[in-house]
């Protein structure tokens, strides 16, 4: 049915339907919004033009169809929707999906009322339809935008051109404190921490008055006080004419990767230091072990009234201090061999305190709190007290003017989101040694250099720099973690974790090991691998002056064509480990080959993975640490040979 069809039905009166014919026509031939009917059937029965240019069809095609815009998956839909067009109903659905004459997706508003004859009964259905596809897909666009927007995990800041704030995500609100209201409307120097000048903000707004894009990062501060680091990008938003209306920026907080970076390079800083200290403290020890070595020889062959003997013994105190600051940088580079045992914490403590009221001075009050229950820890008593005598010295001196030093113990928990942060430390159970002084405490910038080894905020000249580095060591290569806790003119806490211990063992309290009986000499065979002359001269007089038959090499392979070329027994092997063209430890397996029941006993300055595990002694490897002693020596080269 056309349009004058549609005009000559009996419900149109006679003389009105010229004139009506007329307006409607024109009104439904010119309209912008497709118009459609169709009868009770379904069966299209007009088609406007607008409906051709929307859907696609023709009117020749359209007429006498059942809709061909209706998809098959949408005709219980439309259905539907007839039946209620037929009981009488007028609606209108704003979102219905349709689709073209090409098969593409239409998204169409309807507007559907039945067509009356005069007496009021339904002979057919006309729908109104309006083309929402576009609009429809812009306001999705804009849906997503505003979900992405405010899901961001990165804050996002909307203001006007003067810098005003018009709107923030929550990711804002999450991560400054402050809640979207009470920024609307203020100025981003709210979150002002002091820590840019007026030339960094200068140097922003002439970049972003060019209309330029602004990139760099803001040292801000939260709504509680506490200051954060954040990456930014500014933009300009303009409008279709290019008139800068808006800035967007986009801020991601980076204060915790920033910090995991910088203890990742204080790390590979301190590794570089510790591997250079550990070849330094290597060679040292060499030159240290001769030094000392033969100054006790000439102390033993010198009589008691000779004018010598005080000059060799200073050569030897001179020696002896050597090798405490070449243990110092034997612990700071982790490089130390360590002797662990199961420890009573509290034990350690109670033995070392006495000896810290000695140091500590009149004007220093030294007052402990042990927990009753404490848990035990595994690791070396002589390092430990280490760590606590220079953790109470270096508090002693935080205190000119006198205060009070408290060592506490207690067990403690660490959680995977403090090991996150940490990434050298292990989550799980630990037992806590803190150290506390009420002095002068320390700025940021004293705490962020605390344990390099050389730092040192004392004048110059006095103090090596290395106690609290040593700290750092002992702790690190224990396994263990530690951090301070201070506050100008508020004090200082260090917090030691080491690792807490299940397994029941014996444990070591600290008591003074009785010294053996001066060695007895022996007759047995020894053959002696040393890379370092000095060394291996001092070594072989003294066992030859213990009585021993000593075979000596200068390196690995030298020993094994030794031991190759002598017929006799060869009792023990003693053998630098660190060697040019054959380690200790590989001349030890090649040459057990050949003589199974072989002793070894092991020299070295240093920890060598190719003899420890991590610093600590594999099962039934035998070191004797250099710098040694004459009758250090001697007593270890007996206890091997008279071993089982």
């Amino acid at each position: 049915m056309n349009v004058d069809q549609l005009i000559s039905s009996p419900d149109v009166e006679e003389d009105d339907r010229p004139a009506a014919s007329r307006i409607l026509s024109t009104l439904i031939e010119a309209s912008p919004l497709a118009i459609v009917t169709f009868d009770p059937e379904g069966v299209v029965t007009m088609w406007n033009p607008a409906a051709e240019r929307i859907f696609g069809w023709s009117e020749n095609e359209a007429l006498g169809t059942r809709l061909p815009f209706v998809p098959a998956e949408k005709q219980e839909e439309f259905l539907e929707l007839r039946r209620r067009a037929l009981l009488g109903e007028v609606f209108t659905e704003p979102e219905l999906h349709r689709r073209r004459a090409d098969g593409s997706p239409i998204v169409v508003s309807v507007s559907t009322s039945p067509l009356r004859r005069t007496d009021g009964t339904i002979y057919g259905i006309m729908s109104i339809l309006m083309d929402v596809t576009a609009q429809r897909a812009a306001e999705e666009s804009r849906a997503r935008l505003t979900m992405a927007v405010e899901q961001a995990g990165e804050c996002i800041v909307v203001t006007d051109t003067r810098g005003t704030i018009q709107y923030v995500n929550p990711a804002f609100e999450r991560i400054t404190g402050y809640e979207q209201m009470e920024v609307i409307g203020q100025n981003p120097r709210i979150l002002k921490s002091g820590r840019h000048d007026a030339a960094f903000y200068r140097d922003m707004w002439r970049i972003l008055l060019r209309g330029e894009i602004w990139r760099g990062t803001f040292l801000n501060k939260r709504k509680d006080g506490i200051h954060y680091e954040e990456d930014a990008v500014i933009s300009p938003v303009r409008d279709p004419s290019g008139q800068v209306v808006n800035y967007v920026a986009v801020k991601r907080d980076v204060t915790d990767v920033r910090r995991m970076e910088e203890q990742l390079r204080q790390s590979q800083k301190m590794e570089a230091v510790g591997r250079l200290a550990g070849g330094v403290a290597h060679d040292f020890n060499n030159l240290l072990t001769a030094i000392s070595g033969y100054s006790d020889l000439l102390l033993h062959r010198l009589p008691d009234y000779s004018t010598l003997r005080r000059d060799v013994e200073e050569i030897r105190k001179a020696g002896d201090r050597a090798a405490a600051l070449t243990r110092q940088l034997l612990a700071f580079s982790r490089r130390q061999v360590l002797q662990p045992k199961v420890l009573d914490l509290n034990a350690v403590v109670t033995k070392t305190g006495e000896m810290l009221r000695r140091l500590m001075g009149e004007n220093i009050e030294l007052s402990t709190d042990l927990s009753p229950s404490l848990s035990r820890v595994k690791a070396d008593p002589g390092q430990i007290e280490q760590v606590i005598v220079n953790l109470a010295v270096n508090a002693r001196e935080a205190m000119p003017d006198g205060g009070r030093v408290t060592i506490a113990t207690a067990d403690a928990e660490l959680s995977p989101s403090y090991a996150a942060a940490h990434p050298e430390v292990r989550p799980g159970p630990h037992v806590l040694l803190s150290v506390a002084d009420t002095g002068q405490g320390m700025s940021d910038e004293t705490q962020a250099h605390l344990f390099e080894p050389f730092f040192t905020t004392k004048e110059r000249g006095i103090g090596s720099g290395l106690g609290l580095a040593t700290v750092y060591g002992i702790v690190q290569q224990s396994g263990g973690h530690i951090r301070v806790n201070s506050t100008a003119d508020r004090g200082s806490t260090f917090l030691v974790y080491l690792p807490r211990v299940e397994t029941p063992e014996e444990c070591a309290q600290g008591e003074d090991q009785p010294l053996l009986p001066h060695p007895s000499p022996g007759t047995e065979t020894v053959l002696l691998a040393e890379d370092e002359e000095v060394v291996r001269r001092l070594a072989r007089e003294i066992l030859s002056g213990n009585g021993y038959k000593v075979l000596e090499a200068g390196n690995g392979r030298e020993a094994l064509l030794l031991s190759e070329a002598h017929r006799g027994e060869i009792h023990l092997l003693l053998t630098d480990v660190v060697m040019p063209k054959m380690s200790g430890r590989e001349l030890g397996e090649r040459i057990r080959l050949q003589r199974p029941d072989l002793r070894i006993l092991y020299m070295s300055g240093y920890t060598d993975d190719a003899i420890l595990r991590q610093g600590v002694l594999e099962d039934r490897v035998l070191l004797l640490q250099k710098p040694f002693t004459p009758e250090g020596l001697a007593r270890k080269v007996r206890e091997v040979l008279d071993s089982a």
